[in-house]
């Protein structure tokens, strides 16, 4: 694997925003090329269209073979190979276990939901790009490829009504070190991040006295985390040979209360 990151190709989930976009953004910057997965509803093939030629889109749902085969298929065609896979497709959905109020217990229709799109989905996407990233001549270290995934604080820390979302944030903590060793000897580093409060459009769209206070939860430093500190992160793990099997938490220190 080429750990310089010029040259490198990764192929992005949820690229078309948020923490996907800056993860592609910072790869391109880096001389690095870059193909977005993302849902077809999404910004993804405007984003591609402006971020240039070492850029491009491929209309994806996660959670279909189909889709992310192309996806791949899509890397291979226009740049050659396959280096790098970043797992930032995600969905949330905030419900009590059961609502006593109403006498309503939680959707199980949410709950597979989120389950489905976050751990089936990220392991559709690991499975089908390894089979890519096999066929790179190893480097002098072996190394063939690197999987990123995301998960979140939530997979340990998860508040009122994350049964759901913790619940898959923790599945893919959970097979972080099995799929490491799974691949490691085809030379494929496998390795998840956890983010805590960050500045994506998911909280983007709360009132401004909401984000000041989680804002404020953070110890050190004591504010949302940018986007671009997650792509920092990504191309980081991505040059660093020793990294394998690890969660990283990247949160300023917060343990989320209940």
């Amino acid at each position: 694997m080429n750990n310089s990151r010029v040259g490198m190709v990764g192929l992005v989930t949820g690229g078309g925003s948020g923490l996907g976009r800056a993860t592609v953004e910072r790869l391109l910057s880096q001389g690095a090329s870059a193909v977005i997965l993302d849902l077809p509803s999404s910004d993804g093939h405007k984003v591609a269209t402006a971020l240039g030629d070492r850029c491009a889109f491929a209309p994806a749902d996660v959670t279909s073979e189909s889709d992310v085969r192309a996806a791949v298929d899509l890397a291979k065609e226009k740049f050659g190979r396959l280096d790098l896979a970043v797992n930032c497709a995600g969905i949330a959905v905030a419900a009590k276990t059961y609502n006593f109020k109403k006498d309503v217990p939680h959707s199980l229709e949410d709950f597979s939901r989120v389950v489905t799109v976050n751990v089936a989905g990220t392991f559709n996407v690991i499975r089908l790009a390894v089979g890519e990233m096999g066929k790179n001549e190893p480097d002098a270290d072996g190394h063939r490829g690197c999987i990123i995934n995301t998960a979140s604080v939530a997979a340990f820390d998860g508040q009122v009504g994350q049964a759901a979302y913790s619940a898959s944030k923790g599945a893919i903590v959970g097979m972080t070190l099995p799929i490491a060793r799974d691949l490691a000897p085809m030379g494929i580093r496998v390795i998840t991040i956890a983010p805590g409060l960050f500045s994506t459009p998911l909280l983007a769209g709360l009132p401004e006295k909401v984000r000041n206070f989680l804002a404020r939860q953070v110890p050190f430093p004591s504010r949302l985390g940018d986007p671009a500190e997650f792509a920092h992160l990504v191309t980081s793990i991505a040059e660093n040979p020793m990294l394998n099997g690890e969660v990283i938490r990247l949160d300023g220190a917060i343990r989320m209360q209940p």
